[in-house]
């Protein structure tokens, strides 16, 4: 048996370095790929997972089926399924990403020096990216279209439980990369569901991976900020909050909490925690949470909440830490701005804050004083999300603060060079 497990993982070594090396030869002619190639590759992989959809709903109906024998969460479940209207936007994604400026080139900035020199800062491929991702199938669609509008070639590990999806939305991509004349080996898919290819990934594949992306639950991203030799876009969990002020319209406030909380329980916009400042106590925090408790929403409050609506059940401090994930909310009655700041700065996961307020001086301050990647004022923190950010789609919400946070869009899948134009000048 010890003989055998060696062989697997020896196995998986060789399958995930072979992966890695076409990779990287596939992002040489990829970097230099001209927009219409790219663009052309799009829009033949949107009309691809279109024209194949039943072929994908089989394999995710037959994912789901397995899901359901394993325990999977609601939550879970939700991520994991797709229909025609969700194969629909993931082609309409792709599209999107086509019709986005192309990154790759473009100068961000540009100067004169006193002796002549002309210098320009220009946007580059970062090479081969690595995305380890859970349950959603849809992050191979937009991970794969993103990588490749950035000129990046990419390898993409999802997770056991979405492997037949993947795999089915996969097809469609290289179909697509072999319809505009660009190397199929530009996106690839780890063809094997043995936790130790997401090791040989950590380690860099033999120099060959430049950067890892991991979309998932705590447990996985903790492990990739762990052992991981290469740079991680770390998005770690979306502890996410929303602030109704006293100032707030009583109205948009019931509107806000519910999109907020209840639109998608699943998804790492979601709110988690609801503070209500207690000069609203009385006309803004029954109607949100009567509101909330018809769409089917738990409620978990501190004691003044609990007394105002005894359907509240008592929150522990673990509440405050939990990404739920699922139909239920956390409620705490604050002094203002102030103690909502506080509260949020101790338990933020620093991925989405919003505020619901007219007062200008209360959102200035929440917008000043909170270190979260996204802030928003008077809109749902499901806004949270690289398509409604006019990205096209993203791989993940970065909560780090080295060089991409927020949306990772196709922008934030590019470093920079400088090109330096001179006349002969040499230095003295």
């Amino acid at each position: 048996m010890l003989k055998a497990n060696e062989q697997a993982r020896a196995d998986v070594a060789r399958l995930m370095a072979e992966l890695g090396a076409r990779a990287r030869a596939a992002a040489r002619p990829l970097a230099i790929a001209s927009a219409e190639a790219k663009n052309a590759a799009l829009a033949a992989m949107a009309d691809a997972l279109v024209a194949r959809a039943d072929e994908i709903l089989a394999a995710n109906e037959d994912d789901m089926r397995r899901g359901a024998q394993a325990g999977l969460s609601a939550a879970l479940m939700d991520r994991l399924k797709l229909d025609r209207q969700r194969i629909e936007a993931m082609a309409a994604g792709v599209r999107a990403i086509a019709g986005l400026d192309d990154p790759v080139g473009s100068v961000i900035a540009a100067w004169e020096r006193p002796n002549g020199l002309s210098i320009e800062r220009v946007r580059t491929p970062l090479g081969v990216i690595g995305v380890i991702y859970e349950s959603r199938p849809n992050v191979t669609a937009d991970a794969g279209a993103l990588c490749l509008k950035a000129g990046n070639a990419v390898i993409l590990r999802g997770g056991s439980d979405s492997a037949r999806s993947s795999a089915a939305i996969h097809a469609c991509l290289t179909e697509g990369l072999a319809r505009a004349g660009l190397p199929q080996d530009a996106i690839q898919r780890v063809p094997v569901t043995d936790r130790a290819a997401v090791g040989e990934m950590l380690k860099g594949l033999d120099g060959n991976l430049d950067v890892i992306v991991p979309r998932g639950g705590r447990g996985l991203v903790e492990r990739v900020q762990r052992e991981a030799r290469v740079p991680v876009f770390a998005h770690l969990e979306g502890i996410c909050h929303l602030y109704i002020d006293a100032s707030a319209m009583r109205d948009m406030a019931v509107a806000v909490a519910l999109n907020a909380k209840m639109r998608r329980t699943g998804i790492c916009g979601a709110a988690e925690t609801l503070l209500v400042d207690r000069a609203a106590a009385d006309t803004h925090l029954l109607p949100v949470l009567e509101a909330l408790a018809a769409a089917g929403c738990e409620i978990r409050g501190d004691a003044a909440v609990c007394a105002r609506f005894p359907a509240a059940l008592p929150a522990s401090e673990e509440d405050w830490r939990t990404e739920y994930l699922d139909a239920i909310i956390s409620v705490k009655l604050v002094d203002g701005v102030d103690e909502a700041i506080r509260h949020i700065e101790t338990y933020s996961s620093h991925h989405t804050e919003a505020i619901v307020a007219e007062d200008p001086r209360a959102v200035e301050r929440f917008f000043n004083e909170i270190d979260s990647a996204i802030l928003l004022h008077n809109a749902s923190t499901q806004f949270a999300d690289g398509g409604e950010f006019g990205m096209g789609a993203e791989i993940g919400i970065a909560t780090g603060k080295m060089h991409a946070r927020g949306p990772v869009g196709v922008e934030q899948l590019t470093s920079f060079k400088y090109r330096v134009r001179g006349s002969g000048q040499v230095r003295p």
